[in-house]
């Protein structure tokens, strides 16, 4: 096998249009591109180019013979993918350059939130020749979760941000840092001065835990415990709790195994990262040398990516470890690999992977002193509980159980999805069924918190071309004001001054 996707794969996409042979897959046009864990390489028809390794932002692809030790499963990873025969094209499809008419103004658009959908809009908008795009941001660093949400060990993914840093520096592109759409600047400001706004303001609330005393000192969300360790300024303030030997993580995507991760390796390995400095010296006198994430289901149905297991099993000092009997049974690439972890360890310090519990209450009077679940058995394609019922100690309890939307200010808002109402990206009210005019979404709060880092770029392309269409069908209304005034509007505010 020439050349093997990694662990750092965020989905972009860039490699498959570079790929002279089409062996990358799934590609932005096939019905699996949305769900898929990562791309994969098919072995037998790669031809060794290397012009997949040029074109990946995060340096995920690799030559098999440069394979670290813990990357020898993405061999497997890579051909298991191409098990099935799979048709394709000889090249994938490549999307037409975006064309627009003539009109007065040149297309301006407004972009709300910095994070991977932004930036992927703005970087299509400004293929545009003359299109100018401004982008607000509320926090004063760009970039959103691929900032703030990626472990600061994931050095090869937090790559992307080069990526986002070319976007940043292209002619045409006017980034407003620390300003908040709603307070500094409203929406009819914007369509007064641009001919459409998009909100890619992503999904930034929690799913909350609803059991008995989850409201206790020592409980937190994992993505709480994520800002403070990336140095969010919304949580530079927040304290946790590590002088117990135990922590528990309910729920087991990737946010929990990425807190399992930091919670257990060796501080000294973060350092020279991006992590908060404040957040280093308390995990240096961390007392915790378990981690165990739980989850509701069985193995076979682990939220986490295999991509992102193969890497915690390879972190150094630290054992991920399993019960034999939580994954006796059951089928699949993900299964297989558990089954290879050990039911204990040797280290001092380990993730322990729980299955088949559903947390009841949290126990403890002024702080968690432990978590109570019931013990569920497979039922179908669900569990049911069986009545018996398990504690375990912790002194600290993260839930991970999801994220969901905020509503947006002067927008429509679908509780039931967490998501803006809207049909390929143009804002829908579902009162008329009519698109809001000049109004986008993409990312997040457009199709609800699922994909990667590079999925935002599909959905971005597809809101800039519904955009595009209407500029060009005339249904957006030239702006009446030029945007120089901008920053002089939006720091008076900052400051509390009127405008």
């Amino acid at each position: 096998m020439p050349h093997v996707v990694t662990q750092s794969c965020c989905s972009d996409a860039a490699c498959v249009f570079t790929c002279p042979v089409n062996c990358i897959h799934p590609t932005p046009d096939e019905p699996d591109f949305a769900t898929a864990e990562m791309l994969y390489i098919d072995p037998e028809a790669c031809v060794d180019c290397g012009a997949c390794v040029s074109a990946c932002p995060v340096d995920a692809i690799k030559p098999h013979t440069k394979l670290a030790e813990g990357e020898l499963d993405f061999l497997a990873i890579n051909a298991g993918f191409y098990a099935a025969p799979r048709e394709r094209p000889l090249l994938a499809p490549v999307l037409p350059t975006l064309r627009v008419r003539e009109r007065p103004q040149a297309l301006r658009v407004a972009i709300v939130g910095s994070g991977p959908a932004a930036m992927y809009a703005a970087d299509e908008l400004l293929t545009v020749p003359g299109a100018e795009v401004g982008v607000f941001e509320r926090l004063p660093v760009p970039y959103g979760l691929a900032r703030m949400g990626v472990a600061p060990d994931h050095r090869r993914t937090r790559q992307v941000s080069r990526q986002f840093d070319a976007i940043r520096a292209e002619e045409g592109l006017s980034l407003y840092l620390d300003v908040e759409v709603g307070t500094h600047v409203t929406h009819e400001e914007l369509l007064a001065r641009y001919h459409a706004v998009i909100y890619a303001v992503g999904a930034s609330a929690d799913r909350r835990l609803d059991v008995p005393g989850v409201e206790l000192p020592g409980a937190a969300s994992a993505t709480e415990f994520v800002a403070w360790y990336n140095g969010h300024p919304d949580f530079a303030d927040r304290t946790f709790d590590l002088s117990h030997r135990r922590a528990v993580v309910i729920g087991n995507g990737n946010v929990a195994l990425d807190v399992a991760r930091i919670l257990t390796v060796d501080p000294e390995v973060l350092a020279g990262t991006d992590i908060s400095p404040a957040a280093l010296e308390v995990l240096r006198g961390s007392a915790v040398e378990e981690v165990v994430v739980v989850g509701r289901r069985g193995p076979e149905r682990s939220a986490f990516t295999l991509p992102e297991l193969v890497g915690l099993r390879s972190t150094p000092g630290v054992d991920v470890v399993v019960p034999a009997e939580d994954v006796r049974s059951g089928s699949g690439a993900k299964l297989d690999l558990l089954r290879d972890l050990p039911a204990e360890g040797a280290c001092g310090r380990r993730v322990r992977l729980r299955y088949l519990l559903s947390p009841v209450r949290v126990l403890g009077s002024d702080h968690v002193e432990g978590v109570e679940f019931e013990r569920n058995e497979p039922d179908g394609d669900g569990v049911r509980p069986t009545g018996r019922m398990e504690t375990l100690e912790t002194g600290l309890l993260l839930t991970s159980i999801g994220y969901r939307g905020r509503p947006v200010r002067d927008l429509p808002f679908d509780e039931a999805s967490g998501t803006v109402p809207n049909e390929g990206g143009r804002v829908v009210d579902p009162g008329t069924g009519r698109a809001v005019p000049g109004t986008f979404v993409t990312g997040w709060i457009k199709r609800g918190p699922t994909g990667f880092i590079g999925t935002n770029k599909s959905c971005a392309l597809e809101t800039v071309r519904a955009l595009v269409d209407d500029y060009n069908a005339g249904r957006l209304a030239d702006p009446v004001r030029d945007t120089a005034d901008l920053p002089g509007l939006t720091g008076r505010r900052r400051h509390g001054l009127t405008a």
